[in-house]
Formats: C-alpha cells, sequence, structure tokens
C-alpha cells in the first residue's frame, strides 16, 4: 500500500477527509503538509492534532522525504489550492484564479468540473486541468 493511501487511511479513521499532500521549503527547512477536511463539525485544532499524533508513528516508520522535516496537518484553508478533478469538483459555485501553463490569467465561478477539466460560468469552452499551472479558490470577503 502507497505511503499516500496509509495516510489517507488512518485520516479517515480519525472522522476526517485527506483534502492533499505536500512538500514545501520555509525558511530553509522542509515541512511534510497534510490538508484535511471534515463535512460534520468543521475543523479545529484538536482533530489536527489528533491526526498528527496517528501519522508521526507511520512517518518514523517510512520517511516521505528524505533528511530532517517537519510534519504539519491543517485544513486547506478557505482559500484552498485546486490540484486535482476532485478539488474542483468540489468547488463548483465557488470563485476561483487560475494561471494556465500558457500565463493566461482565469477569474471566475466554476460552473461544472469532471474528471478532464472545467468550465467557469460564461465562458462556453471546458479547461482541461493539464492546461492550469495553478489555481484557487478566491473567497469574497
Amino acid at each position: 500500500m502507497s505511503l499516500e493511501k496509509q495516510i489517507q487511511t488512518l485520516v479517515e479513521s480519525a472522522g476526517a477527509k485527506l483534502y492533499d499532500i505536500e512538500i514545501a521549503k520555509e525558511s530553509g527547512r522542509t515541512l511534510f503538509q497534510v490538508f484535511i477536511t471534515r463535512e460534520e463539525g468543521g475543523m479545529d485544532v484538536a482533530l489536527c492534532a489528533q491526526v498528527s499524533r496517528l501519522l508521526s508513528p507511520l512517518l518514523d516508520v517510512q520517511p516521505p522525504v528524505s533528511g530532517d522535516y517537519t510534519l504539519e496537518v491543517s485544513s486547506p484553508g478557505i482559500e484552498r489550492k485546486l490540484r486535482r478533478a476532485e478539488h474542483f469538483q468540489g468547488a463548483i459555485g465557488e470563485r476561483i484564479k487560475a494561471t494556465l501553463k500558457d500565463k493566461t490569467r482565469l477569474k471566475g465561478v466554476i460552473a461544472q468540473a469532471d474528471e478532464s477539466g472545467f468550465r467557469l460560468e460564461d465562458e462556453p469552452e471546458s479547461i482541461p486541468y493539464d492546461a492550469v499551472a495553478k489555481a484557487h479558490v478566491r473567497h469574497s470577503w
């Protein structure tokens, strides 16, 4: 079983859902970030701490990266990144900001999303996921 699948199983055992995993560099240190969500009851620090405690023994045996790293378990946030088809599908009806690989910038509300791409309201064409360089939900304050 892959490390991601094992992480997903542990996250689900805590009553949460794995949203994404990311490795980042911040101030010269490596972060292994695990983003989780929960529909019932919302997110809280206690849930993140619980998942962190569940993941630590697994990652001690199967380190996700070579060398030192810091495990960080958190919510993906209100302006969460959209990287997978299920992220875009879960954001239907929400305003997003995206940059395509050809440097085109898009803003709008996701009207439709399937396994191959998404379409913004007032746009006739679907945008394939492989054309997207980066995208995230854009919250209106």
